[in-house]
């Protein structure tokens, strides 16, 4: 998925060009590789409440982001769960 990708790599991808670092689809692939990492993280430090707490912050902020991009653009929302394997 977003394992190896920096995140220069995944503003190109998902925002069409470098500079356009705000649209919603690359703030949720950069939200995705957040939590992939720290989930990562957490099968080897399993008392680490802090960084679990931040990690609910992000999946917060990630479903609201999602829920506005469904709201605006729905094709977009499709594609962007299909690319990042968010949902089955």
């Amino acid at each position: 998925m977003l394992q190896n990708k920096t995140n220069k790599d995944i503003v190109l991808k998902y925002g069409k060009s470098f500079s356009n670092t705000g649209c919603s689809e690359v703030q949720i692939a950069i939200l995705t590789k957040k939590i992939n990492h720290l989930q990562s993280h957490f099968s080897i430090h399993k008392k680490d409440h802090c960084s679990r707490k931040g990690l609910l912050k992000i999946v917060s902020k990630r479903r609201k982001l999602l829920n506005y991009l469904k709201i605006k653009n729905y094709f977009n929302y499709n594609n962007i769960i299909s690319l990042l394997k968010i949902r089955k």
